[in-house]
C-alpha cells in the first residue's frame, strides 16, 4: 500500500488545510471545493486528510457501513441485530471523471431479476463512501448524468439503483470533496451549491516557499516511509485535536449575535436560498470548537463568510468568485452584538487558528497582465500591430437563439445538439456490446418469448439466455466545439461596433457555458489569424481573451478561415466523436495579399467540403450594404444572421435554416 503524503508535511495553502480539519472536525458542514491552478498540492492535500479521520464503527460484513448504534433499516443487508460492530479506519473512496454510472451507484443483475427474481446487487462507490469522504479530482469535468446522481445522493443521504421496477435503495451520507483547475470550465450551479466551502489555492511567489516545497516532494519519493515517519509526531498531534473538537463541538454556543451577523453577512452579499446561512453557522460553530472554545466569537463568523460565500454569490458565469472583504467588515461592525468585542488575534484561541504555524503565508497568486494596446488609429496595410486599437469593452450580453449541429451525434453529453446518449428518451433497442447498462424490457421479452416452450420453461419466470436481452438506444442531447472565428481589423474598429460585436460573442460564450460546450478563439487581423484560445471547456478563459481583444489593420478573411480548419482538423483528431459548430463574426470584407476575396471563397469551401456546421455572424452596418456575409455564409454551407437578428426574440426559426442548408 502505498505511503500518502503526510498531511502537516504540506507548505503553506492554510486555508486548503483549515477548510479541510473544519470538515473532519464537523462532517455537517458539507464539503470542501479546492479551485485552483494545476500543481498546487490540491489532490496531495485531500488524500493526506484521510489518514486524520478517526476510525468508524461498522456492523460487521455490512457492505454499506451501516452504524451498529443506529443501523440503516432498509439497509439491502440487514436486517442488522443490535450488537458492538467493529472498528475499521475512515475511507477516502475517489469517483474517476470516467466512470460508468454502475460504478457509481452499483450494479443490478438484471438478468438473474428476470428470470430468478431475486435482487443481485454489487455496491457501487456511493456505498463505499458511506459514513466517509468521496473526492472527485477534477470535478468539473464529471460527466452530467454522474453530477444528476451526486446531487440526488447528496440532498436525500441515500442512492437509489433502479431498472425497469426493480429497486435497490441503501444509505450514502458522504463528505463530498471536489478539486477543479477553472482554466478547464465551470461547475454546474446546482453542484457547486453542493460543496459546504470553497478555497482558491495558487503557488506561492515566496522563493524560500517554494524550495521548501521542492525539498519535501523530493524527500518523500525518495523514501516516502521514512518521510512520514518523520512527521508521525505532527499528524498525531493534529488527529488528538481534531478528536478533541468533535468532542467539545456539541458544547458550543452560536450566540443570537453571532446569527445576526451570519444573517445579515448573507443578505448583504445577495446569496440565494438559505444554504449558506446554515454552512455559515455549521462553519462558524467547528471554527470554536477547533480553536478549542465554547463561544462563537465574530472573527469565527468572519472565517466562516471567507470559506463559505465566495461561490455562492456568483451572478453570472463570467463573475469570478471572491468577497469584497470591506464590505465584509463593515457588515460585521453593523451588526456586532453588545459585549462581543473582537478578539485579541495573538491570545489563545483566537480567530479560529489555522492548522499549523509553520511555513507563512501563500504568496500572492499573480497573473498574466493584458497587453498593452498601441494608440488608436486610422486602420493601416502592413502587420498585425499597424493602426492598432485599444481594446473595446463588450456590450451587455443578451438571450440567444439556439444554434445546433444537424443530423445525430454521438459526443460528449451536453445540451445543444440531438445525439444517441445513455440518457433521454427511448428510441429504439439493440443487442447489447459489452455489459448491459439501459434494459429494453419490451425488446427483451419480445425476443425471449418465442424459445420459451423449447426451452422448458415450467415456472413463473421467464427462460432467458444472454442472446435474449437487447439494450435499450436513447436520444438526448451532445455538447458540441464551438469555434468562434472573429475578424478584428480595422474594418471593425468603429467603438460602438466592435463593443456591439463582443457582446454578441460573450452572449453566445454565455449559451455555450449553459449548454455544456467546448469553445474555441480564432482572431484574424493585419496580415494573420491567430489562435487566441485552443478549444477549451473553459468559457471563462474565451471571454477573457475576448474582452482584451485588440482591432486595428488589414482583413485577412482567408488566414482566419484556414487557421480555424486547422484547428478543427487537430481537434478532430483528439475528440473524432464532438462534432463542431463554426462562428464567424465578421462584416465579409477581405483585404491584403493577391486576389484576398478569392483566396477566402476557397477557404470556405473547405469547411463545406467537410461538412462542418457554420453560422455568420453579418456586423456589417450602415444604410449601404453589400451583403459581403451573406455570400461567404454561401460558400461555408452556412447561414447568416445580422446581430440584431441573432437575440432570441428577432430570429426564431434560425435553427431551421442552419439545418436545411446543411442538409
Amino acid at each position: 500500500m502505498t505511503t500518502p503524503f503526510p498531511f502537516t508535511a504540506v507548505v503553506g495553502q492554510d486555508d486548503l488545510r483549515l477548510a479541510l480539519l473544519l470538515n473532519a472536525v464537523s462532517p455537517a458542514v458539507g464539503g470542501v471545493l479546492v479551485r485552483g491552478e494545476k500543481g498546487t498540492a490540491k489532490s496531495t492535500a485531500v488524500r493526506a486528510l484521510s489518514a486524520l479521520l478517526p476510525a468508524v464503527d461498522v456492523v460487521a460484513g455490512c457492505r454499506f457501513s451501516c452504524d451498529p448504534a443506529r443501523p440503516d433499516p432498509g439497509c439491502p443487508d440487514g436486517p442488522h441485530e443490535p450488537g458492538p460492530g467493529t472498528s475499521r479506519p475512515s475511507r477516502m473512496v475517489e469517483l474517476p471523471v470516467g466512470a460508468s454510472e454502475d460504478r457509481l451507484v452499483g450494479a443490478l443483475d438484471i438478468e438473474r431479476a428476470l428470470a430468478e427474481g431475486v435482487k443481485a446487487f454489487e455496491p457501487g462507490l456511493l456505498a463505499d463512501a458511506h459514513r466517509g469522504i468521496l473526492y472527485v479530482d477534477e470535478v468539473n469535468l464529471l460527466h452530467d448524468h454522474l453530477v444528476d446522481l451526486l446531487l440526488d445522493a447528496a440532498a436525500m443521504g441515500a442512492s437509489y439503483v433502479e431498472r425497469e421496477g426493480v429497486s435497490v435503495r441503501h444509505a450514502s451520507k458522504f463528505l463530498l470533496v471536489g478539486t477543479m483547475n477553472p482554466e478547464e470550465g465551470e461547475l454546474r450551479p446546482q453542484l457547486l451549491d453542493r460543496f459546504g466551502l470553497t478555497v482558491e489555492v495558487a503557488a506561492s511567489r515566496e522563493p524560500d516557499q517554494r524550495v521548501e516545497v521542492v525539498r519535501r516532494r523530493l524527500a518523500y519519493d525518495d523514501d516516502p516511509a521514512g518521510f512520514a515517519a518523520r512527521w508521525a509526531d505532527e499528524e498525531t498531534a493534529v488527529r488528538q485535536r481534531v478528536v478533541a473538537a468533535r468532542e467539545l463541538l456539541p458544547s458550543v454556543r452560536l450566540g443570537d449575535g453571532a446569527l445576526r451577523q451570519i444573517a445579515a453577512t448573507c443578505a448583504a452579499f445577495e446569496v440565494d436560498g438559505m444554504r449558506a446561512d446554515i454552512v455559515m453557522a455549521r462553519t462558524a460553530t467547528a471554527l470554536a470548537a477547533w480553536a478549542g472554545r465554547t463561544d462563537v466569537l465574530a472573527e469565527d463568523v468572519r472565517q466562516a463568510a471567507l470559506l463559505a460565500l465566495p461561490h455562492r454569490r456568483r451572478r453570472n458565469p463570467f463573475d469570478a468568485p471572491g468577497l469584497d472583504e470591506d464590505k465584509l467588515d463593515q457588515t460585521l461592525e453593523e451588526f456586532s452584538g453588545e459585549g462581543e468585542d473582537d478578539p485579541d488575534p495573538d491570545g489563545p484561541g483566537g480567530g479560529g487558528g489555522q492548522p499549523a504555524p509553520d511555513d507563512g503565508s501563500q504568496g500572492d497568486s499573480g497573473g498574466a497582465a493584458r497587453p498593452e494596446a498601441g494608440e488608436g488609429g486610422e486602420p493601416q496595410a502592413g502587420g498585425a500591430g499597424g493602426g492598432e486599437q485599444s481594446a473595446v469593452r463588450a456590450a451587455e450580453p443578451f438571450r440567444t437563439k439556439v444554434l445546433s449541429v444537424p443530423g445525430l451525434g454521438d459526443g460528449a453529453a451536453g445540451r445543444r445538439s440531438r445525439a444517441r446518449t445513455e440518457h433521454g428518451r427511448t428510441t429504439g433497442a439493440r443487442r447489447p456490446r459489452g455489459a448491459l447498462t439501459k434494459l429494453h424490457l419490451a425488446a427483451t421479452v419480445q425476443a425471449a418469448a418465442p424459445h420459451q416452450r423449447a426451452r422448458g420453461r415450467s415456472g413463473p419466470g421467464l427462460v432467458l439466455r444472454r442472446d435474449d436481452l437487447r439494450q435499450a438506444t436513447r436520444e438526448g442531447r451532445e455538447g458540441n466545439l464551438v469555434l468562434f472565428v472573429v475578424d478584428a481589423s480595422g474594418s471593425m474598429a468603429a467603438r460602438q461596433r466592435m463593443g456591439a460585436v463582443k457582446g454578441a460573442v460573450l452572449s453566445l460564450l454565455l449559451d455555450a457555458y449553459q449548454r455544456r460546450d467546448k469553445v474555441g478563439l480564432v482572431t484574424f487581423r493585419g496580415t494573420a489569424g491567430e489562435v487566441a484560445l485552443p478549444p477549451t471547456s473553459s468559457v471563462d478563459a474565451a471571454a477573457a481573451r475576448l474582452e482584451s481583444l485588440p482591432t486595428g489593420g488589414r482583413t485577412p478573411l482567408a488566414a482566419g478561415l484556414l487557421k480555424a480548419h486547422e484547428v478543427l482538423r487537430v481537434e478532430r483528431l483528439r475528440d473524432p466523436a464532438r462534432r463542431a459548430l463554426v462562428v464567424v463574426v465578421t462584416d465579409g470584407r477581405a483585404t491584403g495579399g493577391p486576389e484576398p476575396v478569392a483566396l477566402s471563397q476557397r477557404a470556405a469551401r473547405l469547411f463545406a467540403a467537410d461538412g462542418v456546421a457554420s453560422v455568420v455572424v453579418d456586423c456589417e452596418s450602415g444604410p449601404v450594404r453589400l451583403g459581403l456575409a451573406g455570400q461567404l455564409a454561401g460558400e461555408l454551407g452556412g447561414t447568416a444572421v445580422t446581430l440584431d437578428e441573432l437575440r432570441a426574440d428577432s430570429i426564431a426559426g434560425l435553427v431551421k435554416d442552419v439545418q436545411r442548408r446543411a442538409a
